[in-house]
């Protein structure tokens, strides 16, 4: 049983600390979450993280996180989230043999107001090598 003062009540659940630390490491995805004042404030630490990241970026200015010669297209991304013109942001490369799809959010509270962004990669190399169905379990 969980202790209802250690559980952080969400809109459709509550967790604890420790549960929503081990669901963030389990997606099969890489977060980083900036502020509205462009700090990194989370990244996930899942085991097969695309882009590493260290615990020195918490609390760094985002621009200070990627290289100059897409520092405008970082700063563009903010502007035009923060300005409320756009919510989404995507690009896809390819890193080798890894097919990586990277997506940026506008992050916004109950009124609108821009309150960060939500940075998530995925290699996608197997879902576009998906064809036809599978319907049943096959371990």
């Amino acid at each position: 049983m969980v202790d209802a003062k250690d559980s952080l009540v969400l809109d459709t659940g509550t967790l604890t600390a420790e549960q929503v630390n081990l669901v963030m490491k389990h997606l099969p995805v890489d977060l980083t979450f900036v502020d509205e004042a462009d700090e990194v404030r989370y990244y996930s630490a899942t085991k097969d993280r695309i882009f590493a990241r260290a615990p020195g970026v918490v609390g760094k200015r985002v621009q200070n996180c990627h290289p100059s010669q897409s520092l405008h297209v970082v700063n563009k991304i903010l502007d035009e989230f923060k300005a409320g013109s756009k919510d989404v942001a995507e690009f896809w490369i390819k890193l080798g043999a890894q097919f990586v799809y990277i997506r940026y959010f506008a992050v916004r509270d109950g009124e609108g107001k821009y309150r960060g962004t939500l940075e998530v990669s995925q290699e996608v190399s197997g879902i576009r090598a998906l064809e036809g169905e599978r319907r049943l379990l096959d371990w």
